[in-house]
């Protein structure tokens, strides 16, 4: 198998590492996070000596992001299982914010590797490949049904297959439990009816994100209880799929600053001989960022997941732990953040809120630069409801994002058309911009900012306003700063800032408009990018030209 998808990863070798996060201490030693970005939901499979994870999407687009590893600490973003949402995939609008593509499994099957994700308003959805790199077969749509989510297949030794779920209350009207239906055994269909496996109204309130194994006898299932930002890992076992399941608490925050910890991943090193745990935690305005803990089987047959410092068989997360032993020494990797726009293709890093049409954008490797038209999306007042958003993950608490660019607005019968707008943004629910826009007189730079955009929040233009020179280029940069509670233990404390500022020589940098108190978006961290605008329809736009955009310190 290695061989086989050897050469989708080489590409991806020269991928620069980061300059705001690294996992590999280069001392044998990894720190976690190891993926300090917001990779919600995340689960892994190994197939050999390599290792692949999916996470959630929701609705950006391409989706299912699919990473590699060979270590379980380096990791590096090598593509998508969803390049474009199907209609029949879809129960709302572009940018459907929050909804889609809930908590996904990847699992390698007969030679296949397969991913199923619950929508939380459509049902089951399943996609399958034999090169995780891609391309993906289209989306199945395994079972239609309202508020099942947190979906993992399961392919018994009998030739039987299931799928393990949780429910989502605000679709279902009950959560708390999970659930388990019988599929084909290839996977594209579902047998009789869903059936609740187990109850935790009352000792595991709000378990969800279901993941099953079998060892030894046991069918397994991994669940975090209690809340997303607040709860405990629980793990189940029973003599039947079906049940009925007795369950202990793990692994839970203890005297840690890992607050959650929430749902993942059980693997283990290709000689069989150590077993780790991937898992997220939510940190607010940075989304739910990925940690790595060991793992270990007690007397009992029970799993202790990091490290049990009382004996009483649930463990803490670690900060720093030695690296998976898997026989090799693995060079230092990150996933992708700055972009030249050299190629024909953009960086995997970015997504769109929805599915991007051919007429959003041109990736120009002549001119090694990305040009974005404007667009209009008819209804979209604000940024925040506009689809075509060019956005990446934050990848670190304290980062700065910088764009080399250059606005070039439509002109009409010599007059510059008014209104398109082209810039930097920084978004979340709580969001702000560095624009230039187009007026009568010409082209001039404004801040723009938002706040409780989920809430039906307005956007607002700051009256300060800088003249640019037709054709200039222009830097834009933002950078990100961690607030809050000094040493943060709970969601709440993690606080951020962004703060923009404006260059016409790329060395003198101008802070410019106010300060950005930057929020989580809906069920994912906030997020940088770029983006092009106009109120109006016509036969023709302006655009923005992109020579590069970069992370840096």
């Amino acid at each position: 198998m290695a061989l086989a998808v050897g050469g989708a990863l080489t590409a991806n070798a020269g991928d620069n590492l980061s300059e705001v996060w690294v996992a590999d201490l280069g001392n044998g030693q990894y720190q976690n996070p190891i993926i300090d970005a917001d990779y919600s939901d995340p689960d892994v499979v190994r197939v050999g000596d390599d290792y692949y994870m999916t996470a959630s999407s929701f609705c950006d687009i391409p989706g299912l992001p699919i990473l590699h590893s060979k270590d379980l600490v380096n990791w590096t973003l090598i593509g998508h299982a969803i390049a474009e949402m199907p209609e029949y995939a879809q129960s709302e609008p572009d940018p459907n914010h929050g909804n889609a593509v809930w908590a996904p499994s990847i699992r390698y099957h007969n030679g296949e590797f397969y991913i199923y994700y619950g929508d939380p308003d459509l049902g089951i959805f399943m996609t399958k490949t034999k090169n995780p790199a891609g391309p993906w077969e289209p989306l199945v749509h395994v079972h239609k049904a309202k508020g099942i989510i947190d979906t993992c297949p399961f392919w018994d030794e009998d030739g039987r297959a299931y799928i393990a779920h949780g429910y989502a209350g605000s679709r279902a009207g009950n959560k708390s439990i999970l659930g388990m239906i019988e599929m084909t055994p290839d996977g594209k269909s579902t047998i009789g009816q869903d059936k609740m496996i187990y109850d935790g109204h009352l000792d595991n309130p709000t378990i969800e994100g279901a993941k099953m194994y079998k060892r030894d006898g046991w069918y397994w299932i991994f669940s975090p209880s209690g809340g997303v930002a607040t709860g405990w890992q629980e793990v189940m076992r029973s003599k039947s799929p079906w049940g009925p399941y007795e369950a202990r608490n793990v692994m839970e925050q203890g005297s840690t600053d890992v607050n959650g910890p929430h749902q993942g991943a059980w693997i283990d090193t290709p000689d069989g001989k150590e077993d780790w745990f991937i898992h997220f935690q939510d940190k607010g305005p940075y989304g739910r960022v990925v940690h790595l803990q060991p793992m270990a089987w007690n007397e009992d047959g029970w799993p202790v997941i990091g490290v049990d410092k009382d004996g009483d068989g649930r463990g803490e997360p670690v900060k720093k732990y030695r690296k998976p032993n898997v026989g090799k020494t693995c060079s230092k990797a990150t996933p992708a953040e700055s972009d030249e726009f050299d190629t024909n293709s953009l960086g995997l890093q970015w997504q769109w809120k929805g599915n991007p049409s051919a007429l959003w954008y041109f990736t120009d490797a002549t001119n090694s630069q990305l040009r974005l038209f404007s667009v209009n999306t008819p209804g979209a007042e604000r940024l925040y409801d506009m689809p075509n958003l060019l956005l990446q993950k934050f990848p670190a608490p304290n980062f700065t994002a910088t764009a080399k660019v250059k606005f070039a607005p439509r002109v009409n019968n010599g007059k510059v058309a008014e209104g398109e707008r082209a810039g930097l943004t920084v978004m979340g629910y709580n969001y702000g911009a560095l624009a230039l826009e187009s007026r009568e007189d010409g082209i001039y730079l404004i801040n723009i900012s938002g706040e409780k955009a989920n809430k039906g929040g307005k956007e607002t233009v700051g009256t300060d306003a800088v003249k640019i020179e037709p054709g200039a280029e222009v830097w834009l940069r933002s950078v990100v700063k961690r607030t809050g509670v000094k040493n943060p233990t709970k969601k709440e404390d993690y606080k951020c800032e962004a703060t923009f500022y404006y260059s016409l020589d790329g060395k003198k940098f101008i802070q410019f408009g106010s300060k950005v108190n930057v929020t989580e978006g809906h069920w994912i961290g906030a997020k940088v990018g770029l983006f092009c605008s106009r109120p109006w329809q016509s036969n023709d736009c302006g655009w923005m030209d992109v020579d590069w955009f970069r992370i840096t310190k």
